[in-house]
C-alpha cells in the first residue's frame, strides 16, 4: 500500500463531495514529517481596489477538485513522491495588516522548521513579504519568479509601507531576494510615470513586460530566465492577474492585454529543475469570478507548483 496521501478520488466520491480541502487531500495539524503543505492565508486588507482575495483559499480548494494526481503532460507523479497535505489557514487578525503580518511570519516559522515546502493559496500580494521573511531565516535570500501585471514595487501606498503594491520594494530593503536572480514576467498597463519599472531593473531585476510575451512561446525566454537564477533557492510569486481577463477576470486589479492560460502554465513547467522553496497563486477574488474560472486556473497553477519540486518523481 502506498504511504504517501493521495487526493480522494472521484471513483470513490463524486467530486462535489468529500472533504473541502486542496485537491480533496487529508488534512494535517503541522507540518511535521510533511514534504509540501498548501496553506491557505485569506486576507485582503492589503488590497487597494476590488476586494475579496480573503475568499481565494476557500473557492480554489473547491474548484481543486477536480485535478487528479497525476501530470498527463510533463509526467509527474507528486502523490508517488513525497508526503503532501493541507495545512489549513493562517488565522490572520482581519482588522489589523501589520498584526497578520507578524502572525503569517511566525505561522510560515513553523512551517519551515520542518524543511516542509509552502504552497500558498492567497489572499493578496501583500502575504508574500511575511513568507519571505520566513524563507530569509531559513534559506538565506532567495532567487525569485515573479508574474504579475504589476512590479509591486511602490515605496508606498496612501502613506503605508505595507500593501500588496509595496512588497518586494520592502523585500530589496530587507535584503530577502538577490536582485540579479528576480525575474519579473508579465508588467503590463499603464503607469504614473514612464519610469515606473525602471527601480526594478536598477536593482538587477529581469522585467519582462508583457508585450515580449505576445504570440509566443516563452520556454526561450525562460532558458534565460533559468541560467539567471542558477543554483541556490528560488521562489515563485504568481499573481493571477498576471493572466489575462479575458481568462482569469475574478481579481482586484486586471489589466488587459496579459499572459495566456498556456503561457502561464509554460512558465511553471520551464521552472523544473530549479531548487524551489516555495511558492504562492495569490489575488484570485471570487466575488469577480462567477463562473469559477479564475479558482480553476489558480488551482491548476498551484498543482503545477507542486509536480515542480525537487524531491517529484516523474514517470516515462
Amino acid at each position: 500500500m502506498c504511504s504517501f496521501n493521495q487526493p480522494l478520488g472521484g471513483n470513490e466520491m463524486p467530486r462535489f463531495g468529500g472533504p473541502a480541502t486542496m485537491m480533496r487531500l487529508p488534512t494535517a495539524a503541522n507540518a511535521g514529517s510533511i514534504d509540501a503543505g498548501f496553506i491557505g492565508v485569506p486576507l485582503d486588507i492589503g488590497t487597494s481596489h476590488r476586494p475579496g482575495a480573503r475568499l481565494g483559499p476557500r473557492q480554489i480548494r473547491a474548484e481543486s477538485s477536480l485535478l487528479r494526481p497525476y501530470n498527463m503532460a510533463t509526467h509527474a507523479a507528486p502523490f508517488d513522491s513525497i508526503q503532501v497535505a493541507d495545512l489549513g489557514d493562517v488565522p490572520i487578525n482581519t482588522f489589523n495588516l501589520q498584526k497578520s503580518m507578524t502572525i503569517i511570519e511566525q505561522f510560515y516559522d513553523s512551517v519551515l522548521e520542518h524543511s516542509t515546502i509552502p504552497l500558498t493559496l492567497g489572499g493578496d500580494h501583500s502575504i508574500v513579504l511575511p513568507i519571505l521573511r520566513a524563507m530569509k531565516r531559513r534559506y538565506g535570500p532567495v532567487g525569485l519568479v515573479h508574474v504579475d501585471a504589476h512590479a509591486d514595487i511602490n515605496d508606498a501606498m496612501f502613506g503605508e509601507a505595507i500593501a500588496h503594491g509595496t512588497p518586494f520594494r520592502r523585500a530589496v530593503e530587507e535584503g530577502l531576494v538577490i536582485g540579479n536572480r528576480v525575474a519579473q514576467i508579465g508588467l503590463r498597463g499603464s503607469g504614473y510615470a514612464a519610469d515606473d519599472f525602471d527601480w526594478s531593473r536598477e536593482q538587477g531585476f529581469r522585467v519582462v513586460q508583457v508585450e515580449e510575451c505576445w504570440h509566443r512561446s516563452l520556454r526561450p525566454l525562460m532558458e534565460e530566465i533559468r541560467q539567471q537564477l542558477g543554483s541556490g533557492p528560488v521562489y515563485i510569486s504568481f499573481d493571477i492577474d498576471g493572466i489575462d481577463p479575458g481568462f482569469a477576470p475574478g481579481t482586484g486589479t486586471p489589466e488587459v492585454g496579459g499572459l495566456t492560460t498556456p503561457q502561464g502554465l509554460e512558465i511553471l513547467r520551464c521552472c523544473r529543475g530549479l531548487d524551489i522553496v516555495g511558492c504562492d497563486l495569490v489575488e484570485v477574488s471570487p466575488p469577480f469570478d462567477p463562473s469559477g474560472n479564475t479558482a480553476l486556473l489558480g488551482a491548476n497553477l498551484l498543482f503545477e507548483m507542486l509536480c515542480l519540486l525537487p524531491k517529484v518523481h516523474y514517470r516515462n
